[in-house]
């Protein structure tokens, strides 16, 4: 079912909380990844790369539409997440295999399609990073990008880091919106994908926003990128950071949540033909 390689330092954090991002699957990671999978289009018998999987929300469906004629290696740096999706899948899916590794330094090459939801912020180098995944699909494969659209998770973030306690606040600086600046409308991404090398790129956005419940609005700190902020805070401080977060929210009358996201799919291009 795959195997482990070196992965980042902040690995950890996102393994510790792996219960809390599957808390929130049907809510927030599912649909996404449906949206996701519904516009990459894996088709049967395909060779895929599912960059940044988490718990296997887009990778499943994937290996579903691939069938046991073709193969999908998902790959994520957080041991935690890559368990829950085995255990989501079992062994009834031999075609599908999970591997515990930094995408950003993944070999294999020759894919039909390469896939990535939610995933390239994480990158150090996210032009490095998106570059070698594009170069990980054959000449004339699919590459499909998923990032989050302007406004996206806002206010969360801001009003999170007012409720951390002083000094971890200080710590922790500025708690940013998961949006990516240059990839924030959908002509943005086509154009920053076509200037990494990809070709006939269509992007466009899914637009979709979620009711905030106390327990949703405190999920999608504990099941996201946010949780980050709680770094080694004891439970009791964690207690008290709920608690601040959700007054601010109510003081705020924040009701709902943009999770708005863009998608784009290009093509790696083919090599012109040979000269006679």
């Amino acid at each position: 079912m795959g195997e482990t390689t070196g992965v980042p330092d902040f690995a950890e954090g996102f393994a510790a909380a792996a219960a809390s991002f599957a808390e929130i699957d049907d809510a927030l990671w599912n649909p996404i990844s449906t949206a996701a999978v519904l516009r990459s289009h894996p088709q049967f018998g395909e060779l895929v790369l599912d960059a940044c999987c988490g718990d296997g929300a887009s990778a499943v469906p994937t290996a579903e539409l691939v069938g046991t004629g073709g193969l999908v290696d998902a790959v994520d740096f957080a041991e935690g997440l890559i368990e829950l999706a085995r255990e989501r899948v079992g062994e009834r899916m031999p075609q599908l295999r999970f591997h515990v590794a930094d995408v950003a330094t993944w070999e294999t090459t020759g894919y039909d399609l390469v896939q990535c939801v939610l995933g390239i912020l994480f990158f150090d180098d996210l032009d490095a990073g998106t570059r070698h995944l594009i170069e990980r699909a054959r000449p004339g494969g699919r590459v499909a990008i998923t990032v989050w659209a302007a406004g996206a998770m806002e206010p969360l973030a801001e009003v999170l880091t007012s409720a951390l306690p002083e000094g971890a606040a200080s710590e922790l600086g500025d708690l940013r919106s998961p949006a990516i600046d240059i990839a924030s409308t959908p002509g943005n991404l086509a154009h920053w994908l076509t200037g990494l090398g990809l070709v006939q790129v269509r992007a466009e956005a899914v637009r979709r926003h979620l009711d905030l419940t106390p327990e949703l609005a405190w999920g999608l700190v504990e099941g996201t990128g946010l949780r980050l902020a709680l770094g080694d805070l004891d439970d009791e401080a964690v207690a008290g950071v709920r608690e601040r977060y959700l007054a601010g929210l109510e003081e705020r009358d924040v009701q709902t949540v943009d999770v708005t996201t863009l998608i784009a799919v290009g093509r790696r291009p083919s090599p012109p033909p040979a000269a006679e």
